[in-house]
């Protein structure tokens, strides 16, 4: 257990941190201008993940019958911010980093706010009842803040400072990165798994669906406003890759079982939305998806 609480608390978060620095250098000021500039891809994007995402899962957890305290979990679930691995993929993917950054700290600052208000919502409209709603997540959203943007800033510090030596350890980094990402995915797998895999039958379906359904819309949402790949791509990823860890975090503060839908989903998270960055890397080499649009 003490061995598990390690990795948890302090592998994973110094694993993440890294690959937030190795994004970094690869980042400049003019990436995030660009995003300033061109504000369609966050509205977007925060439409996404602040409304789409969680009204998918209010629909889902009615479409599958789930249990009241499974749904209220899924709805946890699509109320979670963007995740820092969500970055990793969307560069990793040829898309939008900066968009990305910017998505995943917004929506982790707005989530001090939503994920109280959706699961309140959530527990009245299940009927989930003698729970305590009252959850304090300045301390949660600000942990994700501090991996995503301290060590991000840090990185992009180096390439501003160190600009040749960042270029030339950039690939490098690079590589290390998604060593960490395999480590880490493998882990997270196998934290939860001896724990969920008595609610696979139950939440699988309406998990998967959640996923699948939330990246498509809103790769398609993005397109139809215009956006160009680059974007789309990183806002999907957002939608397809959750916080699934802040999930958990606030489910377990009320119910170990509304943790599941968002355990079991970390299992799976990875296979779509790899496949979906795979395919969307060589698509976007193809059409040069870079170029900026409205």
């Amino acid at each position: 257990m003490v061995e598990g609480n390690l990795i948890t608390l302090v592998a994973l978060p110094l694993g993440l941190a890294f690959i937030m620095v190795s994004l970094g250098l690869g980042l400049t000021p003019d990436d995030f201008r660009r995003v300033v500039q061109r504000p369609k891809g966050v509205a977007i994007g925060m439409f996404n993940l602040l409304l789409v995402a969680p009204l998918l899962a209010f629909g889902i957890a009615e479409l599958c019958g789930l249990p009241p305290e499974l749904a209220v979990g899924l709805v946890l679930l699509g109320a979670a911010p963007g995740g820092t691995m969500a970055n990793l993929m969307t560069h990793l993917a040829k898309g939008e980093t900066a968009l990305s950054v910017t998505l995943t700290g917004m929506s982790s600052a707005f989530a001090v706010v939503t994920v109280p208000v959706y699961l309140t919502v959530s527990t009245n409209h299940f009927g989930v009842t003698d729970i305590d709603t009252n959850i304090d997540m300045l301390p949660v959203a600000a942990r994700v803040l501090v991996i995503t943007l301290l060590p991000l800033a840090i990185g992009m510090l180096l390439r501003s400072r160190k600009t040749e030596w960042a270029i030339r350890n950039e690939p490098i980094f690079k590589r290390v990165s998604i060593g960490l990402f395999i480590v880490i995915v493998g882990s997270a797998i196998a934290s939860e798994w001896g724990r969920v895999t008595g609610y696979l039958g139950d939440v699988i379906v309406a998990v998967i669906l959640l996923n699948v359904a939330a990246m498509s819309l809103s790769f398609l949402f993005a397109r139809a406003a215009r956006l160009n790949e680059a974007s789309a791509t990183a806002i999907a990823l957002e939608l397809g890759l959750h916080n699934a860890t802040l999930a958990i975090a606030v489910g377990s503060a009320v119910s170990s079982e509304m943790t599941v839908p968002a355990a079991v989903y970390g299992l799976f998270m990875w296979v779509t939305g790899g496949l979906f960055a795979w395919v969307m890397s060589k698509r976007n080499d193809a059409v040069g998806a870079l170029t900026p649009s409205g």
